[in-house]
């Protein structure tokens, strides 16, 4: 089946930077960017980020930088990381923004050094030279000009960002700007390296573009006023940096930049400024939602705050459980008195990323909508399900000095193989949209040959097993048994414990009696909801270490790699299905 949008796309802007030129003459004075300055925010308008980004493009143009040189950004997202990104655009030279993990939190750095080598950059910046140091004197920079926000290191000589600023922008920057095309790489972004080493992903300005006009034309909300959002998505993934950053530029909206993250200790700061700012949309990923759902449900000045204004809740980056969901809509209707409008959209960092949408009332967890205008779906038979694969303006040109993987990536139609299943929510009307069915490489085959689909398991088994599981990866390739390697939620485990403390660990948390009963619970709740050997996880192992991002587990926005898991934690996969069984092992 191939399907599309019954709306053609309409004519979009050449650039991203013709965006920040139009609001910039339209509302110069509306407060386009925000990050926290301790208690208070300090801001940008669109006429000042307009006037700093000509600055920087002159700054890079004096640099002689390019697709061959381009500009690194390590660090999170601030309001200098984004005037480096947009004036780096601005005069067609490809910013790469990647993974403040690999730099900062990482031990080895092999995935940074893998990137470096690979883009060979001009011009490194990061917001702090002294947490990067480490990283970069670990890897080789290939003599790029380190720019940094404060804290030079002293054995790295480093520019100041605000020398950037400083340069008054020349001819030459108009002239570089009005040479921006459809095809002039505007980004390079990288996936996490889940299954390997990370991938270079092209992003076009027409990718950008085309995908913003598609959005705009679905949505058509967002043009009747400018759409305020408090943002923590990462602008090193298509989440936050294209979706969510390009759709405030677009249309002429504020973005505050969330300091928060959702992991304890921090999800503190989001609180505290979604008590400030008042959202019109709310974008997060499910793990985001886990967190700040009890802070919604317990306080009711900031439900008051959070939904004041709120248009749309929106979600994507993995499967919601229907439990947040339902709990998602309670907190709404106490704080309005009636549901806020949740939606969900699907694509990825090849698609920039939007291919389906939702923009039509749902009324539960997992759909992804329809086609957007101006992409094509195919739905392609394999294993059982339905392969979804992609074409559009909005599908990258391929992989940064990777041929092979390109031309491994798409078939001889030109469709992109995303390697994603849907299925039609109503096989007699498609308009009712698709729904996720997991990934295609992550489902397998029980010994008796019934194929198990992994991605309706591990969102069923996560909703069973609340409060306990963080996340699971479901296992029983080849094997009589569906089991569950779980990734403990701390706090909702010590909640449970009668012992535990606030900073007793995971090794203790996993043996604690009323952890394990709860997840045998959760077994007896899954084994109740019906379905043979193919659909019901028996046994669970708790795992004492938390994923690992070196090891490509785990991405920074919280998303668990099932196949990465698999392979590393082989021996606990077997000791998981051993037979006599193993005492650590919880049994249905």
């Amino acid at each position: 089946m191939i399907m599309r949008s019954a709306r053609p796309l309409d004519p979009h802007e050449r650039c991203i930077g013709d965006m920040l030129v139009h609001w910039a003459e339209r509302a110069p004075s509306r407060p386009f960017l925000a990050e926290r300055d301790g208690e208070s925010w300090r801001t940008m308008t669109f006429a000042e980020v307009a006037a700093a980004t000509r600055s920087i493009a002159q700054s890079i143009l004096d640099r002689r930088l390019s697709a061959d040189r381009p500009v690194v950004v390590l660090t999170d997202n601030a309001i200098d990381h984004a005037l480096l990104m947009l004036g780096a655009m601005h005069v067609g030279v490809p910013v790469c923004p990647i993974s403040p993990a690999y730099s900062m939190i990482s031990r080895d750095y092999g995935k940074l050094r893998y990137i470096l080598e690979l883009l060979r950059p001009g011009l490194i910046y990061a917001a702090d030279g002294e947490k990067c140091a480490r990283a970069l004197a670990a890897t080789n920079s290939f003599g790029a000009e380190l720019v940094v926000s404060a804290n030079s290191h002293r054995d790295r000589p480093a520019t100041m960002f605000h020398d950037l600023l400083a340069r008054s922008p020349q001819p030459a920057v108009d002239a570089a700007f009005n040479a921006v095309g459809p095809d002039t790489i505007a980004k390079i972004l990288f996936t996490s390296g889940s299954t390997g080493e990370p991938k270079g992903v092209i992003n076009t300005q027409r990718m950008l573009c085309s995908n913003q006009q598609a959005i705009a034309q679905v949505w058509p909300f967002l043009a009747e006023k400018p759409p305020v959002i408090v943002d923590w998505l990462p602008w090193n993934h298509t989440f936050g940096g294209n979706h969510n950053f390009n759709m405030i530029l677009r249309h002429g909206g504020s973005l505050y930049i969330d300091d928060g993250r959702p992991t304890p200790g921090l999800i503190e700061k989001t609180v505290a400024n979604l008590r400030q700012i008042s959202p019109t949309l709310h974008f997060n990923v499910p793990r985001g939602f886990d967190l700040l759902l009890p802070y919604l449900e317990s306080d009711a000045a900031l439900r008051t705050s959070f939904f004041a204004r709120l248009d749309l809740v929106f979600y994507a980056g993995a499967a919601l459980p229907q439990t947040l969901w339902e709990r998602l809509e309670s907190v709404a209707i106490a704080a309005r008195g009636e549901r806020v409008m949740m939606a969900s959209a699907w694509g990825s960092t090849e698609t920039a990323p939007m291919v389906t949408t939702v923009h039509f009332p749902i009324d539960r967890a997992g759909v992804i909508g329809v086609p957007a205008p101006g992409c094509e779906l195919k739905l392609v038979p394999n294993s059982g399900k339905l392969e979804l694969r992609v074409r559009g303006p909005n599908v990258t040109p391929g992989y940064w000095k990777r041929d092979d993987l390109t031309r491994a990536a798409f078939d001889a139609d030109g469709f992109y193989m995303i390697g994603d299943a849907g299925k039609l929510v109503d096989p007699d009307d498609p308009s009712k949209g698709i729904e996720f069915d997991g990934r295609i490489a992550e489902d397998f085959k029980l010994m008796s040959g019934t194929w198990v689909h992994v991605g309706a398991i591990r969102v069923a088994a996560i909703a069973a097993l609340a409060p306990v599981a963080q996340d699971v990866v479901v296992t029983g390739h080849g094997r009589a048994e569906i089991g569950l390697l779980v990734f403990l939620n701390p706090a909702g485990c010590r909640k449970l414990s009668r012992t535990a403390a606030s900073d007793t660990p995971l090794t203790e948390l996993i043996r604690c009696p009323e952890v394990r009963a709860a997840v045998a619970a959760g077994l007896e709740r899954l084994a109740a909801a019906g379905g043979g050997a193919a659909s019901r996880p028996t046994r669970a192992l708790l795992m004492a270490e938390p994923p690992s991002i070196d090891d490509g587990e785990i991405t920074d926005k919280g998303y668990i790699n099932q196949l990465s898991v698999l392979a590393r934690r082989a021996e606990l996969v077997e000791r998981l299905h051993a037979e006599p069984t193993d005492p650590d092992v919880v049994r249905l």
